[in-house]
């Protein structure tokens, strides 16, 4: 006797061809879930409430909620990686009640090299996507992949993000709980933290590499310094450059639509927050030879990035995933050896200080969530869709726990000059 599954019993997947390869491409993305619901301490819940790897609900365990099981392994089998991501977009699957997002995330994010069995991961060469040549960071394109997300709205960064505008990871007073800190407070003493790594204080002349909305190159003016600051959002400069005057610090802050390569003059400190990630690893050369280039004698940079581990950047590099495809086109998160590798081979910087707060990140975009959530109604009244709440919420959940669990890092980076330039070649 033969057996044929539901996705495989569709009229047109036994009619054609073309179809029934695809329905077993979508039978196969089932299994594959199934099993990975045995390794993983997450129940998959059917819409008529069972398992999908036929066991029983687990007390206490986080669940997914399968709400149209065929649109969902259709699209796991048109591209895994980021079809998991589109089928919650699309309304294909939901946390289930009682059950956070984030929570839901983070025992696949404990897990991420040992949730899909071995045999599965040997075919990772013929699923994964390389990444599309147009999210190339050249001088056009880092404009674009930039507008794609920064210029979404100003209003709506202001509807999630504090009083600061920051869009970065907050640092918390490790001598206190996080819950009972404000983030103002947290953002305000990370941009103190940067700054008193770079040295800036009076009469320095600092370049920003990536203004976000102006805080850090308010506060470094606060301090006395010159500051030129540089974006390729416009949306941010605009608002960067009111705050700047609102505050009377016209005369000492410069706020540039432009990009980082094609700044000139020299600086006695560079401070760049949370940028790398959107230079790009082919680009990652230049970014860190232009920071040597713009320091004066004796200058010192420091550079706040996300990081994950070396291994997982080798083997994710040139993997196209939904994040980059939804969230930040042209991005790719460094590790803390690609960024000393990069700069021992093309520069005379060296990495001098490290300060690592990942818990920290987790913490901010569980806020920045709960915040999203709470005033969606604001933001929808923007003009943004139910699709758009959904990726969003994907996003910082999928992001927080990847923090949470120690997959991802953000740290500030101290570099200071040493030596010659290598020679080219």
């Amino acid at each position: 006797m033969t057996t044929t599954s539901p996705a495989m019993a569709h009229p047109l997947c036994l009619r054609r061809p073309t179809l029934r390869h695809f329905c077993l491409r979508a039978h196969l993305a089932r299994s594959i879930v199934a099993q990975v619901a045995k390794r993983v301490p997450v129940d998959v819940v059917m819409p008529d409430g069972s398992l999908l790897d036929g066991g029983t609900r687990r007390r206490g365990l986080p669940a997914l909620q399968v709400v149209r099981p065929t649109a969902l392994f259709e699209r796991l089998a048109h591209h895994p990686k980021i079809g998991i991501g589109e089928a919650y977009m699309a309304g294909d699957w939901r946390a289930a009640e009682g059950t956070d997002l984030a929570e839901l995330f983070t025992p696949f994010a404990e897990r991420l090299t040992t949730a899909v069995p071995p045999r599965w991961l040997r075919l990772r060469g013929v699923v994964d996507r390389r990444i599309p040549s147009t999210q190339r960071n050249s001088l056009l394109g880092s404009r674009r992949n930039i507008e794609a997300h920064y210029d979404l709205s100003n209003d709506l960064f202001a509807a999630f993000l504090d009083e600061t505008m920051s869009y970065s990871s907050a640092l918390f007073d490790e001598h206190l709980p996080p819950r009972a800190q404000s983030l103002e407070t947290a953002q305000l003493r990370k941009v103190h933290a940067i700054l008193d790594m770079a040295k800036v204080g009076q009469d320095t002349r600092l370049l920003e590499i990536g203004t976000g909305w102006g805080t850090l190159a308010l506060e470094a003016a606060r301090r006395g310094a010159t500051v030129t600051s540089v974006t390729l959002s416009r949306e941010q400069a605009a608002l960067a450059r009111r705050r700047v005057a609102d505050a009377g610090y016209s005369d000492t802050v410069d706020i540039r639509v432009q990009d980082y390569r094609e700044v000139e003059g020299v600086h006695d400190a560079v401070v760049s927050v949370e940028m790398i990630e959107a230079v790009g690893e082919e680009y990652w050369e230049t970014y860190f030879r232009t920071i040597d280039e713009r320091l004066a004698p004796g200058g010192v940079a420091a550079v706040q990035s996300i990081l994950m581990s070396h291994e997982r950047l080798l083997a994710t590099r040139h993997s196209y995933g939904w994040i980059q495809k939804h969230i930040f086109p042209g991005g790719l998160i460094p590790s803390l050896q690609a960024i000393s590798e990069t700069t021992e081979g093309a520069t005379r910087l060296r990495i001098t200080g490290v300060e690592a707060f990942g818990a920290d990140y987790a913490e901010t975009l569980r806020r920045w969530r709960e915040t999203f959530l709470a005033r969606w109604p604001e933001v929808n009244a923007l003009g943004f869709d139910e699709t758009f709440r959904r990726k969003w919420e994907y996003y910082l959940a999928y992001c927080q726990a990847g923090f949470a669990t120690g997959y991802l890092d953000v740290a500030q980076v101290r570099l200071e000059r040493e030596g010659v330039v290598p020679a080219a070649g």
